[in-house]
């Protein structure tokens, strides 16, 4: 049994926007004993511990884990933190802009989004769907894994300013000036002509 009452948990983000089968703690530091189960994300990078994001996480159905996220960036603009998934059993730790998607239940089973670094996320609750928004693009996460990917949206800085159920609306900059621009939140196809 570890014990984890001295630990400090950090001022990260949890959001649980989405049903979920499985609790999860942020760390502030790795603990002394490790858990049976540690899994190491991305699998191979170089000094993945110096500043990783330490994820304690109980499944549902298993035994709980620990799981190391390797940092992507060290500024203040690259978020960290837990975010629930359409699909129950998933988590998405963001460590430093790089986002893992980690199958609670059977954690040798993980995406790391290509995007990097991923600036936000957001929630499309009613098409079920959980957005990251890098500087020119967004990603969609769905329950079976990736949706669709928008067109590029910016030269540089994207911003979703709203969600309903049928749109997308946000901003980006182009040259010299700020862009505006919808997506059908379900394709993410423009809707501007």
């Amino acid at each position: 049994m570890i014990a984890f009452a001295k630990l400090v948990v950090l001022s990260v983000k949890l959001t649980e926007n989405f049903a979920q089968s499985w609790r999860a703690e942020i760390l502030k530091s790795r603990p002394l004993i490790l858990p049976r189960r540690h899994f190491t994300y991305p699998g191979v990078a170089e000094e993945v511990e110096r500043g990783a994001l330490e994820v304690m996480v109980t499944p549902a159905n298993s035994e709980a884990l620990l799981a190391t996220c390797a940092l992507g960036f060290r500024d203040p603009a690259a978020p960290s933190g837990i975010w629930s998934t359409p699909n129950p059993d998933w988590m998405c730790a963001l460590s430093g802009g790089y986002a893992y998607l980690v199958n609670t239940e059977n954690p040798t089973e993980f995406t790391m989004i290509e995007m990097r670094p991923v600036l936000s996320v957001h929630a499309a609750i009613d098409a079920s769907l959980l957005l990251f928004v890098g500087n020119r693009i967004i990603i969609a996460w769905g329950r079976d894994g990736v949706a669709w990917q928008s067109g590029s949206l910016s030269d540089e800085g994207v911003t979703v300013e709203r969600i309903d159920s049928e749109k997308l609306y946000g901003r980006g900059w182009e040259l010299m000036k700020d862009r505006e621009y919808e997506l059908d939140v379900m394709s993410g196809k423009s809707m501007r002509k």
